[in-house]
């Protein structure tokens, strides 16, 4: 038996047609002496309806041992019926079982809302049968789509960099470490040194991949292991490649509004029409705004999600850049504003609301410069040495950023956990599914 026709293709043209579908079965009502069986293939749902008087007495009871979520094949008789999704039914001749569901899943398919995540997560390929994730995943397909479609056109090569590396990219504690044949590896947090390098060769390179992060944080906007997607371009600065990244941003939201057009309405969202240019906040205004709020924070600190959620203002539920970060508490990489003002970077985050999308920042591309940052940073020069010596021989001025993929689609869909719009999280307590 082989399908014939998808969900999307069973209309009322087949009207009087046979048709074979497959799928599983996502909801069944029993009516006594008829059965109405939703089946649901990747395209959405088909409404079989089974009467004892228009079938076998074996197919009946076939029918009426059907479970939900067992994976099954239909060949049967196209009618058209108003009610029925896109305005068809089909009357089954025939009935093949593929597999059998063994348990009731402890959670409800059809529902928008469900009961605790960890329930879910240890069901997820189950869990991910719910119209609710399935609209959250296609939306992040387009999303990976178009920002390959926009940065190919604008001139970049996509790359892959390893994944298992020798030492600290940004020089953090928090690294995985694995065993590399007779030493000491550790995985990747980010492909920040490889793709500088490979400006030199290409100028403008990208990678879309997984990068790995040991924060032991629980919070509902960290992972261990996130797709991250990088950019570094050749002979710009900071401004250049916010200029980049905002455009890129709207790119994906208008590509997602014009191809997931029934996910988000199913989603009830409706994407804001974003213009350019995203409003730009130097870290000082943000610190001045704070004070005025009467918020305890110096100059040099951080900001924490909490304290920017709690400065209100207009940027909530919006992109926005703060700009021109203290050098202290940036990496290594990352150019100061100049040798009159050393204690200021040219970098930049994109937010939405209190959420950090994505950090960029011009990199020094000079050897003394980086040498000096690394030692003033308490870094192991050594350690860095494949890094340093190809700035022997002339590594372009440049600019770039690293974009969570997640944290995206969380600002779009507005979901506030992150493993809601990650196929398999992984994070301090999670290791499986």
């Amino acid at each position: 038996m082989r399908r014939t026709h998808y969900s999307s293709e069973i209309n009322s043209d087949l009207h009087d047609n046979e048709a074979i579908i497959m799928g599983w079965v996502s909801s069944i009502r029993d009516h006594g002496n008829m059965q109405f069986v939703t089946i649901t293939d990747r395209y959405g749902d088909i409404q079989v309806v089974a009467k004892r008087k228009e079938c076998t007495e074996e197919l009946f009871n076939q029918i009426q041992q059907l479970k939900e979520h067992a994976s099954v094949a239909i060949r049967g008789k196209v009618k058209s019926q108003v009610k029925a999704p896109n305005g068809t039914e089909v009357i089954p001749l025939e009935l093949r079982v593929f597999s059998m569901a063994k348990k009731t899943a402890p959670f409800i398919i059809q529902s928008k809302t469900s009961i605790g995540i960890d329930t879910r997560l240890n069901l997820r390929a189950v869990d991910l049968r719910r119209n609710f994730l399935k609209s959250i995943f296609r939306i992040r397909n387009t999303a990976l789509k178009t920002t390959r479609e926009f940065l190919s056109e604008h001139g970049f090569i996509e790359v892959n960099t390893p994944k298992m590396i020798a030492t600290a990219t940004e020089g953090g504690a928090a690294l995985f470490p694995i065993f590399y044949y007779d030493r000491e590896a550790f995985l990747a947090q980010s492909p920040q040194l490889y793709k500088e390098q490979l400006t030199m060769a290409f100028e403008n390179v990208f990678e879309i991949g997984p990068i790995f992060r040991a924060e032991p944080s629980r919070t509902n906007r960290h992972l261990s292991e996130a797709i991250s997607i990088d950019v570094e371009q050749a002979f710009v600065d900071y401004n250049d490649i916010m200029r980049l990244l905002e455009k890129m941003i709207i790119f994906t939201v208008d590509s997602i509004k014009e191809t997931n057009k029934n996910e988000l309405e199913y989603l009830n969202l409706q994407l804001p029409n974003l213009e350019l240019p995203f409003p730009k906040y130097s870290y000082s205004n943000i610190v001045s705004k704070l004070h005025e709020a009467q918020e305890h924070i110096k100059w040099g600190d951080d900001l924490s999600p909490q304290i920017i959620k709690d400065l209100q203002n207009n940027r909530t539920d919006a992109f926005y850049f703060i700009t021109d970060w203290p050098t202290s508490i940036k990496p290594f990489y990352v150019k100061t504003k100049g040798e009159k003002d050393e204690m200021m970077c040219e970098s930049f985050d994109l937010m939405y609301g209190s959420l950090e999308i994505s950090s960029g920042s011009t990199r020094i591309n000079r050897k003394n410069d980086l040498l000096k940052r690394m030692k003033k940073q308490g870094l192991n020069v050594d350690a860095f040495d494949y890094h340093l010596r190809v700035f022997d021989y002339g590594v372009p001025p440049h600019a770039g950023f690293g974009l969570g993929l997640e944290r995206l689609l969380m600002a779009i869909t507005k979901c506030d956990n992150i493993r809601d719009v990650t196929l398999y999280p992984r994070d301090i307590d999670r290791l499986t599914p």
